[in-house]
């Protein structure tokens, strides 16, 4: 969800105006999502780097974090959407450790959309923590070096029990994954708009999902149309 801090820096705000304006967009997308019967969203919300943004917006952030966390459950289970977090949690402040933890449990039993937050994040450290489980699990002899495959894999990332990613939408024009599910986006479609995410809203999401709608996904096969 890029482009919070150009957004405000246009307008001669500081900062943490573009996250709270960010903060409507995903209000938004995610109503959005439920309604049109999408199973799951996964927000891209604070990565290990941006630990390393100055001190003040990081505390922002984790206040604006609670906050939202807060104002939202009531919504998001009159919505019947399920919430989830994945990354280095036992990183964030105990404080929003406690309302990320109370906001999971109100919403556990909803069917609806599965809205997955991704703090504290990295897929370079979401891969060596797996890596270190397995090397765990194969020193104490649960598992064999040979009962290592691409799914068994997959149960030991954070996204264990969840799909890959069909589609990744990058705004604000940025051409680069920046570290996000590394693993898991290995086939999934990749959508850029120079929408800021503060933007983004609505029409621009039907436009990203109207775009993936058009693709042709072959996962490295070659398409029935293609072979005659």
């Amino acid at each position: 969800m890029d482009g919070n801090g150009r957004w405000a820096k246009r307008r001669g705000l500081p900062r943490i105006e573009g996250h709270r304006a960010g903060a409507e967009s995903v209000r938004e997308i995610v109503r959005v999502a439920g309604e049109m019967g999408l199973k799951y969203l996964t927000l891209y919300a604070f990565s290990t780097e941006n630990w390393q943004r100055p001190k003040l917006e990081v505390r922002a952030l984790m206040h604006l974090l609670e906050f939202y966390l807060q104002q939202e459950i009531p919504e998001l289970a009159k919505n019947n959407v399920r919430l989830a977090a994945i990354g280095r949690l036992h990183e964030l402040p105990s404080s929003a450790q406690r309302q990320l933890e109370k906001g999971i449990a109100a919403l556990k039993d909803n069917t609806g959309l599965t809205l997955v937050l991704a703090l504290s994040y990295s897929g370079r450290a979401e891969i060596v923590d797996a890596v270190r489980a397995i090397a765990r699990d194969v020193k104490t002899g649960a598992i064999e070096i040979a009962d290592i495959t691409e799914e068994s894999f997959g149960r030991y990332l954070y996204t264990a029990g969840m799909p890959d990613p069909d589609l990744l939408i990058r705004t604000s024009g940025e051409l680069r994954v920046s570290n996000f599910l590394l693993w898991q986006i290995s086939y999934a479609e990749i959508y850029v708009t120079e929408t800021l995410w503060p933007d983004f809203r609505k029409a621009a999401f039907l436009n990203a999902l109207d775009d993936y709608s058009k693709r042709h996904r072959r996962f490295g096969k070659v398409a029935s149309s293609d072979s005659v």
